[in-house]
């Protein structure tokens, strides 16, 4: 017995190990994959600025670009404006993510209200998020809460979705062995709907996030909150001072933000589906 407990441990610590260096491997491609990807577009960049294709105010160079975009993580603007903004964000999807949660348990095991609820959701999920700007600024006036109802019904369908989908591709045989155990209502969604919907679920969070993140742009450049610094604000007073370098600085930040996020999303993503049997584990 002892024997085997040792080689147990010894081959649980080889496959650890094993797991540790293919994230290391995977991390390191990626990331070189990244750099090679940014190199080529700095490079094309700068073909196209130096053959005077549009004046310097017009296109600056990377280089311009960079020195503005260091000037302005060194002032607390910035920093501020990104506070204020992943703050808008993360309430705004928080809510989408209670709501839609709800909305998908609720519509994916019942017929009725799937067929009377569920076009509706697919057609907020593909309405423009632009098209509830002049309803929300009437309702709430240029406020904060303008622009997180806008998030919230951008990203909410999304996540509805997934748990929809997820709902819909739970195994019969697993359904039936909740039935024999006399599983009903809560104990059934806590138990069996919600974690076997758990791989779609957290991709309709993802393209969730991506719906609530374009959102959140897309209102802080209509719905201008006196007296508050955000990223939208920032982009505005760039356009209308036709501070070129400005511009593309705050939009190099929203797009790393994006990425960032969106990296979080595809490795939660990745570990859930691993935990499914949905991917082969690092170790095989």
């Amino acid at each position: 017995m002892g024997d085997r407990g040792g080689i147990a441990t010894q081959n649980y610590r080889v496959t650890a190990a094993s797991r540790r260096g293919n994230w290391i491997r995977d991390g390191l491609a990626s990331l070189q994959a990244k750099i090679v990807a940014v190199a080529v577009i700095l490079a094309v960049w700068q073909v196209v600025y130096a053959s005077g294709w549009k004046p310097s105010y017009v296109l600056p160079s990377p280089g311009t670009v960079a020195a503005t975009l260091w000037q302005q993580a060194r002032e607390p603007l910035l920093w501020d404006a990104v506070w204020t903004t992943m703050n808008r964000a993360l309430v705004g999807f928080g809510l989408a993510l209670l709501l839609g949660t709800v909305a998908g348990a609720l519509i994916s095991r019942n017929a009725l209200l799937r067929k009377a609820f569920g076009p509706i959701i697919t057609g907020l999920q593909t309405m423009p998020a632009i098209a509830w700007f002049p309803f929300a600024i009437i309702f709430f006036g240029l406020h904060t809460s303008a622009i997180l109802f806008v998030v919230v019904i951008g990203a909410a369908p999304s996540v509805a979705i997934g748990v929809i989908a997820g709902a819909d591709h739970i195994p019969p045989l697993l359904l039936r062995a909740a039935k024999t155990m006399n599983l009903q209502g809560v104990a059934l969604y806590r138990h069996v709907i919600l974690p076997a919907s758990l791989p779609m679920f957290v991709s309709g969070l993802r393209q969730g996030w991506a719906f609530a993140w374009r959102s959140l742009m897309a209102g802080e450049l209509v719905v201008l909150v006196s007296n508050t610094a955000s990223i939208g604000v920032l982009l505005e007073n760039a356009q209308n001072m036709s501070d070129m370098p400005a511009a593309i600085s705050i939009m190099i930040v929203i797009l790393l933000i994006g990425i960032a996020m969106d990296a979080a999303f595809a490795a939660a993503d990745r570990q859930v589906r691993r935990r499914w049997g949905l991917l082969e584990s690092d170790g095989e």
